[in-house]
């Protein structure tokens, strides 16, 4: 009778997912010494500048297991002495290049130190100690990559941000009507937003490169065809899609996923998801690779804060 309520009050044997935040600072650099300098300039932007930058990563691992007789799916002490034996210890404060032989450069093997290919390393070495469901690494509050234990695939995401106003109104319909569908949002004159955007896209990370697109490259899509495109426009008037479109979070982030879905393609990625942050309580997201998607991959990319 205690056993039975003790698995009743701790909830012992149902399942759970459990995330440990962690730490550290490190530096590295993009160079790869089969080519040139001319090509790691071209290929690498300012990441092949010696002696390297640095960042402050942020890394979220995520867990899955059954609840024991504590009403615990691990001992956090043991997950923290597991994160910072395997992981953080060895990394902090370190030039990333020469920290693991995964990144020994002077071997066929050795790959850049990027984040999805330090994300898929990081998963490597705490495999064998923690019922992993995913690795997330935050290079930059603007730049991380997901890994979810499939071999060489991994994904990356880039955020960004435009300002733009839009009204929320249907041509069709008389002020009256769209009054009554859309509220305040459909005042004749409009009104405005600072927009978050997140691109994600999925990849194989490249066995060299440790990139699984050009970085750079997919920056300059998303500023040249979105940013650059959206930021201080009105956009019921300003961008040709939405003068028949109502432009909202929804329509919007359907439009940029529609937008660079191919150009992505065209630099060796895919994109997976878009997300669009209209305000700090309206958000929209496009998710393209559907049949892609996983309870796991679901699980991991809900997970940002905003």
């Amino acid at each position: 009778m205690t056993e039975i309520i003790s698995k009743t009050r701790h909830g012992q044997g149902r399942n759970c997912v459990i995330t440990r935040r962690a730490c550290f600072s490190a530096s590295h650099r993009y160079w790869l010494p089969e080519l040139s300098t001319t090509d790691n300039s071209n290929t690498f932007g300012l990441c092949a500048l010696a002696p390297g930058h640095g960042h402050n990563y942020e890394l979220i691992v995520s867990m899955n297991g059954e609840l024991n007789r504590d009403g615990m799916v691990l001992n956090l002490s043991e997950v923290k002495h597991a994160i910072s034996k395997e992981v953080t210890t060895q990394l902090d404060f370190r030039f990333l290049n020469e920290v693991w032989p995964e990144f020994d450069l002077a071997t066929p093997q050795g790959c850049l130190p990027t984040t999805e290919a330090l994300a898929r390393i990081i998963w490597k070495r705490l495999s064998g100690h923690l019922p992993l469901i995913a690795i997330r690494l935050y290079e930059q509050p603007n730049l991380w990559a997901d890994y979810l234990g499939n071999h060489m695939e991994t994904y990356l995401t880039i955020r960004t941000h435009f300002a733009a106003a839009h009204r929320l109104a249907r041509n069709e319909l008389s002020q009256k009507e769209n009054e009554k569908i859309y509220g305040k949002c459909a005042r004749p004159h409009g009104h405005g937003h600072n927009y978050l955007v997140d691109v994600t896209v999925r990849g194989s990370i490249d066995k060299r490169s440790g990139m699984i697109c050009n970085l750079s490259e997919l920056q300059d899509l998303i500023n040249n065809l979105v940013v650059e495109q959206f930021d201080h426009t009105f956009l019921n008037k300003d961008i040709p899609y939405f003068e028949s479109c109502v432009p909202t979070a929804e329509n919007i982030a359907l439009h940029i996923a529609d937008l660079l879905s191919n150009p992505i393609k065209s630099i060796g990625a895919n994109l997976q998801k878009i997300r669009l942050q209209e305000s700090p309580n309206n958000a929209a997201e496009v998710y393209i690779e559907t049949d892609n998607l996983t309870a796991n991959t679901n699980t991991l990319l809900a997970s940002n804060t905003y």
